[in-house]
């Protein structure tokens, strides 16, 4: 059995950044590695006819209650304390997405990743304004006007976009969305199945 597990996500999603925080130690248990695919949640919902929660459920009594206190359930049962929803939900993730894949080609993904989870689901920024997006990189440490200069580049968005499509191919329909092997898993609720299964293995 494959001992890696494709993590397909957005920064948009406050389940991704949940799951993130979980994952790695997942990982150091298992002795598996953790493939990163960048995708753009707007064109897996696009491709899928899927919505978001909030409008999913909008009209279901109790349902949305209920996400909230599943999602504080999963904090405190992390210690992840440092979490909060983003004010400017929802954030329109198209440039800190193609920022991961340019961040991943210069080599500084892992502090990409970071730095734009952070300023996203503790930081509470706006990270769909550039002039935010550049300063929440500079205080991290890597260069946000060379990082936004290659989110216009054709190759970056041609591989967001060829992500996206080969996940809507894998049958995914929403993020965060796990493989290990063709085993496909969704939602941050499904991570213990994950565990389990590689420690099986």
């Amino acid at each position: 059995m494959t001992r890696t597990i494709d993590f397909i996500f957005d920064f948009g999603s406050p389940n991704a950044y949940l799951a993130w925080k979980v994952l790695p130690g997942i990982a150091e248990r298992t002795g598996a590695t953790i493939n990163l695919i960048p995708c753009l949640l707007g064109g897996i919902f696009k491709a899928t006819g899927n919505q978001a929660p909030m409008a999913s459920f909008a009209g279901v009594k109790g349902k949305l209650e209920y996400e909230a206190l599943e999602t504080d359930r999963f904090v405190q049962k992390h210690g992840l304390h440092a979490y909060r929803f983003n004010p400017h939900f929802p954030v329109i993730t198209l440039i800190a997405m193609r920022g991961m894949i340019a961040a991943q080609h210069a080599g500084v993904g892992d502090a990409y990743l970071e730095a734009v989870l952070k300023a996203m689901w503790e930081d509470g920024l706006k990270m769909d304004d550039p002039a935010v997006f550049v300063a929440a990189l500079d205080a991290a440490g890597l260069d946000g006007d060379a990082l936004l200069a290659a989110t216009q580049t054709p190759a970056v968005k041609a591989e967001l976009a060829a992500n996206t499509e080969a996940a809507v191919a894998r049958c995914v329909f929403g993020i965060p969305t796990f493989f290990v092997g063709d085993e496909m898993f969704f939602g941050k609720e499904r991570l213990g199945q994950i565990e389990d299964l590689l420690a099986a293995g």
